[in-house]
């Protein structure tokens, strides 16, 4: 299934919480809940507000980029919610990563 987001949350201090779903407006409204479905990380850190929300592909590209953009920095995750930095191109390091690991074997 090639249905998968990548997602970035605000918190009211001004942090970036990412993640991935299949349905993001259902992931966040478990986060803006606070229920156990949420992630623990954001309880207690509301207002919530969602600033990004891009297709990326499959599940195993959407964890693939998942865990490009949570090692960013704070700026380079600014520049992707700006669009200054798009998805696009972390996907094509990832994939030109993987082609330089197969060549070298």
């Amino acid at each position: 299934m090639n249905n998968w987001f990548l997602y970035l949350i605000r918190c009211r201090n001004g942090r970036l919480y990412t993640g991935i779903t299949t349905d993001v407006e259902r992931r966040f409204e478990e986060h803006e809940s606070g229920d156990k479905k949420g992630s623990k990380y954001l309880r207690g850190k509301a207002p919530l507000e969602l600033v990004m929300k891009k297709r990326v592909g499959d599940r195993s590209m959407a964890l693939k980029i998942e865990a490009k953009v949570k090692k960013l920095s704070k700026i380079e995750k600014e520049l992707l919610v700006d669009g200054k930095i798009k998805i696009r191109e972390i996907k094509k390091k990832l994939n030109s990563a993987v082609s330089n690991k197969t060549e070298g074997n």
